[in-house]
């Protein structure tokens, strides 16, 4: 087993076997069912927060409002989203990290049929709010939950599968509901969806088996948790891994974001609908971290993390061509490795962190979504003033800033000495 995952003054030890009982082991009927919960909670989460986007003209044109206007569907999601995932890490500790993901599921698609049937603007916006707090509480507690029950050598491929499980329902979340919308009104899109997901909560909870090692002791109830917020960011190391999550969204978002103006204009001039096929680059995504995480198992974190961002390198570069068919090949590489980088990542959190994992892991997802927002949006001001290339230098920019930080996390880790045997 490959465990330069490890911080050099950790006291998490290599497992002995007197503690395997003590873990969900890789291969095993609870690790299976673990894993397919998780995909599922996954999709369920980014399916619901990301089908509004291709709706967003429609919403301009039923609502008379302007496109800023409309974008509020999905900023206001967002937006809640990142506050909620904090507040939900503090509770999951408290009431359980099982209920709290499928009470969050759960509430989050009964919210979508609420939008679905909203019969104004404002009253939709209220209900995309409140889905948006209510889906904070999947995220970080997933990756906490995998961190706390799964043997650290199955951990990279069940966090790998997740991660899958959200790239699926980012990718259903749009490129689903553009093809429905051909074919349904919007609001029957938005309610099957919910009725999905919905179906989906129940199916995970059935599914996911109880957490072995979450204590809500008194000590959990009266814990300062701004104190374990920043004892994660005084590790270094930590630290870093959250800067990779952050910076290597706000690359993938300016591209995804930006991408459709360059497409939609000369020389390219493809339509609406073409330009959101390239969502399903996403499909590779699911394959990649999945694989990624089975790799990081055997071959450490560090090695596939640098892997990872190379091949979002070498999409970047892609993407500067004039040919369209190395255009979006570029897309799909970034993708790759976009995924690769963050499912390291992401099971990087669990291994690092000494205690309160879902701390850690909400702050990681805060670290991520800010990128998302604030770096993904900035990458606007570069295509403004000049064009792709300038989108292409400032995503190398950040990759350049993932590999350093990479580096930083990497050279303080060292394989945990091998367990001696008892005489």
């Amino acid at each position: 087993m490959n465990t330069d995952t490890l911080p050099a003054t950790s006291c998490q030890p290599t497992p002995h076997a007197a503690d395997e009982a003590a873990w969900v082991i890789p291969g095993s009927a609870a690790y299976r069912r673990i894993s397919v919960a998780l995909f599922l909670a996954g999709f369920a989460t980014f399916s619901l927060l990301y089908c509004v986007q291709p709706l967003l003209p429609v919403f301009a044109h039923e609502f008379g409002i302007g496109a800023a206007q409309s974008s509020l569907a999905l900023s206001l999601s967002t937006g809640f989203l990142a506050f909620s995932i904090l507040c939900a890490s503090v509770l999951s500790e408290r009431f359980g990290r099982r209920g709290m993901m499928f009470t969050s599921m759960a509430i989050a698609a009964v919210l979508n049929l609420a939008a679905a049937l909203a019969p104004d603007w404002h009253s939709f916006l209220i209900a995309r709010a409140l889905e948006g707090l209510g889906l904070g509480g999947v995220p970080a507690i997933a990756m906490a939950y995998l961190a706390e029950e799964v043997h650290p050598r199955g951990l990279g491929f069940s966090m790998g599968l997740y991660v899958g499980g959200t790239a699926f329902g980012g990718m259903v979340g749009r490129v689903g509901m553009s093809i429905m919308l051909d074919h349904f009104p919007w609001r029957t899109t938005m309610w099957a969806l919910g009725a999905l997901d919905l179906a989906v909560a129940i199916a995970f909870v059935l599914l996911l088996p109880a957490p072995r090692k979450l204590l809500r002791s008194s000590a959990a109830q009266s814990v300062n948790h701004l104190a374990l917020w920043r004892g994660h960011l005084s590790q270094t190391r930590l630290s870093a891994v959250f800067g990779i999550g952050c910076l290597v969204m706000g690359v993938f978002v300016a591209v995804y974001n930006y991408a459709g103006f360059r497409l939609m204009a000369p020389p390219f001039s493809l339509s609406a609908t073409q330009t959101g096929l390239i969502f399903c680059s996403y499909v590779f995504g699911i394959v990649a971290s999945s694989a990624a995480g089975a790799c990081a198992d055997r071959f450490g974190r560090g090695m596939i993390l640098f892997a990872g961002l190379a091949v979002a390198i070498a999409g970047v570069t892609l993407t500067l061509s004039h040919a369209l068919p190395l255009v979006v090949a570029g897309i799909v590489v970034l993708t790759i490795g976009f995924f690769i980088t963050h499912s390291v990542a992401s099971s990087w959190v669990g291994l690092l962190a000494q205690g309160a994992k879902g701390h850690a892991s909400s702050l990681y997802l805060l670290a991520y979504y800010a990128g998302s927002s604030v770096l993904g949006s900035l990458g606007g001001w570069f295509w403004q003033n000049g064009g792709w290339t300038s989108v292409a230098m400032f995503s190398y920019v950040l990759l350049a800033m993932c590999v350093v930080l990479a580096m930083h996390t990497a050279s303080f880790t060292r394989r945990a000495p091998a367990p001696q045997k008892s005489a």
